[in-house]
């Protein structure tokens, strides 16, 4: 696969308005490789899974994050080590939270999620997926559920007596207390974000609606595999790697 032919499936699998909704908030931050045989992806930019990629033959990666401005000196970092390896990165950030296929859904999709009812939208604001079982199931069931797909520990606050039945899902930095009202608003008994701050803790208790947190990382990773997956399905000659990142935001041994 050309780098170009990358370019028209980004296209293909993403609509315009999206793309133009977002056109600061996705793209290349090096290029290098014209010709492309292995995709690695991972949710972070970051010199870690440079080295992932680098390990495994890897021609473009495929984030979620750029790297963060505010981590001073890490982009420059990472394109001397993307040059270093020759390796092309594209990262894609708003347009993948808010497409079908996209990060929330994916997530839904991974916990067995029966019926995804809506799947997060900007409009004004970024808006939760919202999902629902067919069988309601137990809180603890899902908390383990969750863990056990994310492979980390998730902390969890138990705020009602119902059974789980509908959720709100909005990955990454969902925290804001307005994210959670909107789950409310929409009859969900649980919200499940990948970050949480107090006053996220606070709200939802005082709302009476049950929180899960993971971490930003892995609570978005599967969006970027459902892009992977896409890519390869449009050309089947394509392998994809996932480039495995550590545990740091919610360490095993800290909890």
């Amino acid at each position: 696969m050309r780098l170009e032919q990358f370019e028209r499936y980004i296209q293909t699998l993403f609509n315009q308005e999206l793309l133009e909704e977002f056109e600061d908030d996705y793209g290349f931050t090096y290029t290098s490789n014209s010709s492309i045989s292995t995709i690695g992806y991972a949710t972070n930019l970051s010199i870690e899974t440079i080295e992932k990629a680098a390990e495994n033959d890897v021609d473009l990666m495929i984030t979620h994050h750029d790297a963060w401005d505010f981590i001073y000196g890490l982009r420059e970092e990472c394109i001397k080590k993307l040059e270093e390896y020759n390796i092309s990165h594209f990262w894609i950030h708003g347009p993948l939270d808010f497409i079908e296929f996209g990060t929330c859904t994916s997530l839904m999709n991974v916990i067995g999620i029966d019926c995804v009812i809506k799947y997060s939208v900007f409009d004004n604001g970024e808006k939760p997926g919202v999902g629902g079982f067919n069988k309601a199931v137990d809180f603890y069931v899902l908390v383990q559920r969750l863990r056990d797909t994310l492979e980390e520990p998730v902390r969890f606050w138990k705020n009602n007596n119902k059974q789980v039945k509908k959720i709100g899902v909005l990955t990454g930095a969902g925290h804001s207390t307005d994210y959670i009202k909107m789950a409310v608003d929409d009859g969900c008994d649980t919200y499940i974000t990948g970050e949480a701050t107090l006053y996220t803790i606070q709200y939802a208790q005082f709302a009476g609606i049950n929180l899960l947190a993971g971490s930003h990382t892995f609570t978005e990773i599967f969006g970027v595999e459902s892009l992977a997956n896409k890519i390869q399905e449009l050309n089947q000659d394509i392998k994809i790697v996932k480039l495995k990142e550590s545990h740091v935001e919610l360490n095993h041994k800290n909890i």
